[in-house]
């Protein structure tokens, strides 16, 4: 290869990782607990996918012969009070949590991104109604509202992931509300006011871009608070109705038994700590990489 192609070659690279995109990638996988987190989300969601294909057992047989037996080769995970397949139902559970946390928040995200917009490039009325409404449910306790939400609603999982997604709301409207008030007086969006862009466009165009870093973090920790969200719903009775697996309804059933079947609450428990944990750690990681100020 000649000089002038190697010239060419560095230049292009060096334009490949000028990209914002490329550059935050790039950030994000020099942190190893992201990485470690992109992959044990990647797992579990690859395993919710498969599990009618992986499953042992299927997850709602039950065997008054096998009642909450001890891992084996037959039953790696054990079985429950009902001589159903733990391993089968936590694999099957990870369908629910993970669809409930994703849902909930993209229910959230839908509502409360085009209103917390609104709020901070409109402001005066419009501004003071959104926020003080958004002030009262934040004064409630994000699961104290979730809970209460999903008893007015009645007990599903689908009825869960929009009490989930409502309480999650006001915390979209507020970080909107506050990111579209901070780059609304930035010289860039001056100067397209200037030049005749109606509103919507501004605000579409030229903030929304500005203000995703921020809410793409809080999107991937807010998933995290749904799914421990959703497995306490369904501790309670509210979420995944049983014989349906979950891993919170799972916990409730293994409640009873922790002295003599401590397998039965140690694997759901052990798959919402992985995920939650995961997610935090890829929101952590993003935090950073979408960080301007970060060189490395």
């Amino acid at each position: 290869m000649t000089e002038a192609a190697l010239d060419v070659a560095a230049v292009a690279s060096a334009d490949d990782w000028e990209s914002p995109a490329l550059r935050t990638l790039h950030r994000l996988f020099r942190r190893k607990g992201a990485v470690v987190g992109l992959i044990v989300i990647a797992t579990f969601i690859l395993l919710a996918l498969c599990a009618p294909l992986i499953a042992p057992y299927d997850p709602l047989a039950t065997s008054w012969t096998l009642v909450r037996k001890p891992p084996s080769l037959l039953h790696w995970f054990g079985t429950d009070d009902l001589g159903r397949d733990v391993l089968s139902r936590v694999l099957y559970g990870t369908r629910a949590s993970l669809a409930a946390g994703a849902i909930s928040v993209c229910i959230a995200f839908s509502v409360g991104v085009p209103l917390g917009l609104l709020s901070g490039y409109r402001g005066g009325f419009l501004d003071a109604l959104i926020s003080r409404i958004t002030d009262a449910m934040l004064a409630c306790p994000f699961l104290i509202l979730a809970i209460a939400l999903a008893a007015f609603l009645g007990p599903s999982l689908g009825n869960a992931m929009i009490a989930i997604g409502i309480s999650t709301t006001p915390i979209f409207v507020r970080l909107t509300r506050g990111q579209t008030m901070n780059v609304k007086v930035e010289d860039y969006v001056e100067a397209a006011r200037a030049v005749g862009n109606p509103p919507w466009r501004i605000a579409l165009v030229h903030i929304m871009p500005n203000i995703m870093p921020a809410l793409l973090v809080q999107a991937t920790l807010s998933i995290a608070a749904a799914i421990i969200a959703e497995a306490a719903l369904s501790f309670l009775g509210l979420g995944q109705q049983p014989p349906a697996p979950s891993w919170g309804s799972m916990l409730n059933a293994a409640q009873r038994f922790l002295t003599n079947a401590p397998w039965m609450a140690l694997w759901p428990g052990l798959g919402i700590f992985l995920v939650v944990l995961s997610f935090n750690l890829v929101g952590d990681g993003l935090r950073d990489a979408l960080d301007p100020r970060e060189e490395r």
